[in-house]
């Protein structure tokens, strides 16, 4: 059965050996345990959004490259809303999903949408931040935005263009969902 954990799974392993890497090069450089590396390429372990993060920088891509590499999704410009790759985080449950570009664009941009559930928390390090540009949007809701030492109180319609890399969080206080949009610029 192909499922969004087993691609998730093989594109990693693919990163990793396309790069010369062996486990633990990609443990050593992202932080995560040799093991768990292990069990999430398998497809053993639904990997959390924290854990995507600390793997797509080591390998020098945005968790929505990652994500997109692992996606299977027809091909052309224009992206339907029933195929626009979507991925929940087993931690949290906060939905992310890719609007664009579609695969197989050379467009130097991401731009994805979260739907963050009331009470959840995700943090990413700044080894995610380092070779791109951001912009979070808040579309409904309110997020606490906390970059590096400093926290962001947000409400729908604020947007935060993105200081130089630093340990993130993105936190709903709320008791509703927020959903919030994340433009990223490829350098």
């Amino acid at each position: 059965m192909d499922t969004i954990d087993r691609r998730l799974g093989a594109r990693l392993r693919l990163e990793r050996e396309a790069r010369g890497w062996s486990l633990s090069d990609l443990a050593a450089r992202s932080g995560v345990s040799r093991a768990m590396i292990h069990k999430v390429e398998r497809g053993e372990s639904s990997p959390t959004a924290a854990l995507l993060g600390r793997l797509s920088g080591a390998f020098g891509l945005t968790l929505s490259t990652l994500l997109a590499r692992s996606e299977a999704a027809p091909a052309g410009r224009l992206m339907r809303a029933a195929d626009q790759p979507r991925w929940q985080d087993p931690a949290t449950g906060y939905v992310r999903t890719q609007i664009a570009p579609a695969p197989g664009s050379d467009l130097p941009a991401d731009l994805t949408q979260v739907v963050l559930p009331a009470g959840a928390s995700v943090s990413f390090p700044a080894s995610s931040y380092g070779f791109i540009r951001q912009v979070v949007w808040v579309l409904e809701g309110r997020l606490t935005f906390i970059e590096g030492e400093v926290a962001h109180a947000m409400a729908a319609g604020d947007s935060l263009e993105l200081g130089p890399p630093a340990d993130c969080t993105f936190r709903n206080e709320s008791a509703a969902p927020c959903t919030y949009a994340v433009l990223v610029l490829k350098r």
